[in-house]
């Protein structure tokens, strides 16, 4: 295994809006300040994105400002049928005005227009997430909203810089197996996330990027039957990953780091990639050894030719076992996801 750098406390850009340092933790212990990023405006990325699911119905709620545009957007998901819509609104040239916080620990996110209402709101030890989203689907308006608490003292922390640009760096979180109770309610029809088997996942991400990227994540949160919460977030594809890569392993509120990982994802007979296939997830020192089976391909395609986002987020049930600094979990037939994503941004 090569080694893997743990950050220590302390600002995360230099006076010069290079990155400090390099590599990983378990909580978030670089202080991120917009206003020390010393690249193109344009070029700064910020998001919050939550998933809450209890492995039948899933919603995920995005609130994303990328400086040249803003992004709203919502899906809704049924892996028992399986179905789903997203639905998305953007704003240009926001450059910050969406006002995400420099910290995942603290801080409110509010989104208002007369299509959409988003409001995530964190008070250090509550979350809630809200959503309005009229003319949603077939002019139905969705409504969501959750309670989301139990944020585990460790999760994933990464930030990574870019070697073809001095000024590019990613800074990230990853923050799994939360407790998650509320409702999502599509026109007439309504469905509760109980709290006993709800789990919330978020994905916080702050930095310059260069402009054609691709990268793979996979994610999930479950419970074991001791009632112990299970995942893992493994992802790679972009960045200068010599320092640390974002892949770890959860299991009861613990983080567990693991080095490589690569998504075997099968060819049809023209070599496309066959995303409702099953797949497979390997490591160089055979501490990932998992199935993944789909049942619902969730992709959004836009090619604008200077812009382009080409999205397989792909949900269905893992099956096998990660190995990582001595602890093993066993993963059988637990929903979560993996997905393939190109973008020119």
């Amino acid at each position: 295994m090569n080694q893997q750098i743990k950050l220590t406390p302390g600002r995360l850009l230099d006076d010069k809006g290079c990155l400090v340092q390099a590599g990983y933790a378990t909580s978030m212990v670089k202080q991120y300040d917009r206003k020390d990023i010393k690249g193109h405006a344009f070029a700064i990325k910020e998001w919050d994105y939550y998933i809450v699911t209890d492995g039948h119905r899933a919603v995920a709620l995005t609130v994303a400002d990328n400086s040249y545009m803003s992004l709203v957007s919502a899906s809704y998901l049924d892996l028992t049928q399986p179905r789903y819509k997203t639905t998305s609104k953007m704003d240009f040239f926001t450059f910050g005005k969406t006002g995400l916080p420099s910290t995942l620990e603290k801080g409110d996110v509010i989104y208002r227009s007369k299509r959409v209402d988003m409001e995530f709101a964190n008070d250090g030890t509550a979350r809630r997430l809200y959503c309005r989203f009229n003319d949603f689907a077939e002019g139905e308006t969705l409504t969501c909203e959750f309670k989301v608490t139990d944020q585990p003292k460790e999760y994933m922390t990464i930030a990574m810089p870019f070697k073809e640009k001095k000024h590019a760096f990613y800074y990230n979180a990853k923050v799994n197996c939360m407790t998650a109770e509320g409702y999502a309610r599509l026109g007439k029809e309504e469905y509760l996330f109980d709290k006993r088997n709800s789990l919330a996942t978020l994905d916080w991400g702050r930095g310059i990027w260069t402009y054609k990227n691709t990268w793979y994540w996979s994610s999930l949160q479950a419970y074991d039957d001791n009632g112990k919460t299970i995942g893992f977030n493994l992802g790679y594809g972009f960045g200068d990953t010599s320092a640390a890569t974002e892949n770890m392993l959860f299991y009861d509120k613990k983080a567990y780091k693991l080095n490589d990982v690569t998504f075997n994802i099968p060819k049809d007979d023209k070599g496309n990639d066959d995303f409702m296939s099953p797949w497979t997830f390997t490591s160089s020192d055979n501490g990932v050894d998992l199935t993944f089976t789909p049942v619902l391909d969730r992709k959004d395609i836009t090619d604008l030719k200077v812009l382009a986002s080409i999205q397989h987020q792909v949900f269905g049930y893992f099956n096998g076992s990660i190995t990582a600094e001595g602890v093993t979990v066993k993963f059988d037939n637990k929903p979560g996801f993996a997905e393939k994503v190109f973008n020119k941004w």
